[in-house]
């Protein structure tokens, strides 16, 4: 039996078993910790969810991550700093120079003392050419703003118009999917019929050519999802083979105004056409400034004459500008008055284009809607009924396999066409709601 003391003789014959083990508990706290720096130095994008589940994780993406809106919003900014050094007053001038030097040696005075001349001027601008030049930029920088939200509208409807398509492609192979199992289905029925000599031969293989063109047409279906996921990436600002989640339930697109009138009341407050209107303002404010540019502008200045250590004289300045080169001032102004021409030009244009985007949208949009009405409320239950009762009346031999596979066309057919109509539906109004200003 072992003795109690045995333990406390064990200490005494080794007196140090735990710093036998700080090397292995150390290379455990240093894996430990290593790995949670590890941990934080991910890139955030290794636990970034990736879009496509959704419609509003698409949207979000877009005015997060898009490049071409980050870009814009750098050109805004960059407009924006433009106001405030557009009123400024220029830089002064300041000068130095000397006189009575020895043209030998220019660094020695031909007489006893060096005379040293000091001037400072500053020009002003008068006639509230200041508060026109930043009025202009500051039109001009609500120009390249409204240039940006018009960018975030078009690229949000690109967004969801891409998403329908995704969307679409994905509910069409589904519906391929349950079309092909159903012919499976029929094949086996036509085959137990066969051995029981109630059908012939050729029902089967019939119902396995139609498979097999089911499959090809299920390919090109996969090919156009590609195409479609390759088209969103694009919008995203991803790469084109970046994966994507695969869409969830149908994308929801509310269109608010009650008719194509009241969709077009206020196509003159689109921002591009905002835009444009703010762009033949800073035009206007610009003939304006032009004209102004016919009075001249003074300089200021101020000055002081050394002769050897001490101040000989100050003067005061003022300078005029001539207004001498009439014919360029004309030019000038005529050159302004032809942008601002241009500039209403293309807002009018812009209107212009802006309507007939939302007529033929909007048209797409009521169309397509109608169309889909009519499949799912007429066309579906109907070729679900002839189904159904051309399955039974083959069961029992009272129709020939032609017409139970014809019904069974209809009616899957007419499923795949209820998708067609709605991502029809969805895409008209991913493009009414640009026009609307729906950007969330």
């Amino acid at each position: 039996m072992a003795s109690l003391f045995d333990p406390m003789q064990a200490r005494r014959l080794h007196p140090y078993p735990l710093f036998r083990r700080r090397p292995l508990l150390r290379h455990l706290l240093a894996c430990v910790f290593a790995g949670g720096l590890w941990t934080l130095a991910l890139p955030a994008t290794a636990t970034e969810p990736i879009p496509g589940h959704s419609l509003e994780s698409i949207r979000t993406w877009v005015l997060e991550h898009n490049p071409e809106l980050r870009a814009m919003d750098f050109e805004t900014q960059a407009a924006e700093a433009r106001i405030l050094p557009a009123g400024a007053l220029p830089d002064p001038m300041a000068s130095v120079g000397f006189r009575g030097l020895d043209p030998d040696k220019p660094w020695r005075t031909a007489g006893a003392e060096r005379e040293v001349n000091y001037a400072l001027r500053q020009r002003f601008p008068l006639w509230g050419k200041r508060g026109l030049a930043r009025t202009a930029a500051s039109q001009d920088a609500i120009a390249v703003g409204l240039d940006r939200i018009t960018t975030a509208r078009d690229l949000l409807s690109d967004a969801e118009a891409a998403y329908a398509r995704y969307w679409h492609a994905d509910q069409a192979v589904a519906v391929l999917d349950r079309r092909i199992a159903l012919l499976r289905q029929v094949e086996e029925m036509a085959g137990v019929r066969y051995a029981l000599g109630r059908a012939a031969q050729q029902d089967a293989i019939r119902a396995q050519v139609e498979q097999t063109s089911l499959q090809r047409e299920r390919i090109e279906r996969l090919a156009t999802k590609q195409e479609a996921a390759a088209t969103l990436n694009a919008v995203l600002g991803r790469r084109s083979d970046a994966p994507l989640a695969t869409p969830g339930e149908a994308p929801r697109l509310a269109v608010h105004s009650a008719s194509l009138a009241e969709a077009l009341d206020d196509a003159d407050a689109h921002p591009a056409v905002r835009s444009q209107q703010a762009r033949a303002e800073a035009a206007r404010t610009n003939v304006v400034l032009q004209r102004r540019n016919r009075f001249p502008d003074i300089t200021l200045g101020v000055g002081a004459m050394q002769l050897g250590n001490g101040l000989e004289s100050t003067e005061l300045m003022l300078e005029v500008e001539i207004p001498f080169q009439q014919r360029a001032r004309r030019e000038r102004e005529r050159e302004s008055r032809l942008l601002e021409d241009a500039a209403l030009a293309r807002r009018d244009a812009t209107l212009r284009a802006v309507e007939e985007r939302g007529a033929s949208a909007w048209s797409q949009w009521t169309s397509a809607r109608e169309r889909r009405a009519l499949i799912e409320n007429t066309l579906l239950p109907q070729a679900d009924a002839t189904w159904q009762s051309a399955l039974a009346s083959y069961q029992v031999g009272e129709v020939d396999f032609g017409t139970l596979l014809e019904a069974l066309n209809e009616w899957q057919g007419a499923d795949l066409a209820r998708v067609d109509a709605l991502r029809d539906e969805l895409l008209g109004a991913a493009a009414v709601r640009a026009i609307e200003g729906e950007i969330r």
